[in-house]
């Protein structure tokens, strides 16, 4: 129901500023932070956050996606993350 994904995307949004929080109170340097895509890609999710907590911080992501062909990125996977592993739809999957 609408109800039900409004309460689920306000649940994700407290997980992904709490994830923030943590990271800039803990940041001392140069910082690797690994989630799942729906954390990032589009630059939404957790990646709002830091720069609220702790402004003028330089963030760039990673996304991988599974298209077709793998020499040039599909115009439905623009705009997703800032650096981008693309393999082939045919890859073996693990989950």
């Amino acid at each position: 129901s609408p109800e039900e994904m409004q309460r689920l995307a306000e649940a994700q949004a407290i997980k992904d500023a709490t994830m923030a929080w943590f990271i800039a109170k803990n940041l001392t340097g140069p910082f690797i932070h690994i989630n799942g895509s729906y954390h990032s890609d589009g630059r939404s999710g957790i990646i709002p956050y830091p720069n609220h907590y702790k402004p003028g911080l330089k963030i760039a992501t990673v996304t991988s996606v599974r298209q077709e062909e793998i020499t040039q990125l599909d115009p439905d996977n623009m705009d997703r993350a800032d650096y981008y592993i693309v393999v082939p739809e045919s890859m073996t999957t693990t989950y």
